[in-house]
């Protein structure tokens, strides 16, 4: 793995998705960025494929708190995916997250 700046700070939106695209080992994937400020973590990243509605449509989901998870819930069908493990809460199905970290002005994933 090596890191690769993806963006500023200042590009993210605070409580809320965007989406990067971002290429790994030749091939092009879409991630989702959620930037949550108030917590200890403050970004993460998961893939932008929901595994249930078979769309890149994470990155517009609503952030939430579900049993003390912190989650994303699908803008599709609502199933919730947690923002640390990628796993979703209501079915047996994951999307990958990635090691992701603010860097002075810069977010910066491992890929």
């Amino acid at each position: 793995m090596h890191a690769k700046r993806i963006c500023s700070v200042e590009d993210l939106v605070a409580n809320s998705g965007v989406c990067a695209l971002i290429e790994s080992n030749g091939i092009e994937e879409q991630v989702a960025l959620f930037y949550l400020p108030a917590t200890d973590k403050k970004v993460f990243a998961l893939g932008n494929w929901d595994p249930v509605g078979k769309a890149n449509v994470l990155s517009r989901g609503i952030v939430g708190n579900v049993g003390g998870e912190l989650v994303i819930a699908s803008p599709m069908y609502k199933q919730h995916f947690s923002l640390t493990t990628g796993k979703c809460i209501e079915q047996d199905v994951s999307v990958p997250i990635y090691p992701i970290e603010i860097s002075g002005d810069d977010v910066v994933l491992s890929v």
